[in-house]
């Protein structure tokens, strides 16, 4: 399957990411670095052309806050999808990471967001982003999350990003998704 052109941001450096902590379904605001984060995005967005793109972002606030700051030159309207909102990690919202299980597994951070209770998981999170790209039908300037984001971009990709530790975030840069391939902006 083909998808459409992308450039896919997460959300600045929130307080509770300074913490440690999981988000999740629950929100922090920016920090003033998350706040330099989204602007550098909206700096390394606004040199390109986004001609005929439309503007998605999470519903989750500290998406929109980045959207707000990453898309105030280059976007006339930001629509929000709740699909684009971060992997659900029930029990675990809130909570310091270090007091958290670590599975054994090549990424035990990454491994946590499969096993919270009454979590979302990664199976219904790439149900949710594998609908989220076949309603695409045109090309898309995304604001969503860490977790979220790489699910995004290992399905366009066809790589298995949620299995690779190493694989940024993105705080801060812009993905750009065509043809497949992906290419960092930063």
């Amino acid at each position: 399957m083909s998808h459409p052109e992308l450039y896919v941001l997460r959300h600045g450096e929130t307080e509770w990411n300074a913490e440690n902590r999981m988000q999740g379904e629950l929100n922090s605001p920016l920090t003033p670095k998350g706040e330099m984060d989204a602007a550098r995005q909206g700096e390394i967005l606004q040199w390109r052309d986004l001609t005929g793109f439309i503007f998605l972002t999470s519903p989750q606030g500290r998406a929109v806050q980045t959207a707000g700051i990453a898309l105030a030159r280059v976007a006339r309207h930001v629509r929000t999808d709740d699909r684009l909102r971060e992997i659900g990690v029930g029990d675990w919202s809130g909570l310091l990471r270090d007091g958290l299980p670590t599975p054994e597994a090549p990424d035990p951070f990454l491994a946590q967001y499969d096993i919270a209770p009454n979590g979302e998981g990664f199976a219904r999170l790439e149900a949710r982003c594998r609908a989220f790209l076949a309603d695409l039908d045109g090309p898309a300037v995304l604001v969503t999350h860490g977790i979220t984001s790489r699910m995004i971009r290992s399905l366009v990709t066809r790589d298995p990003a949620l299995t690779v530790s190493a694989l940024s975030g993105g705080q801060g840069c812009v993905y750009h998704l065509k043809d497949g391939v992906q290419t960092l902006l930063e």
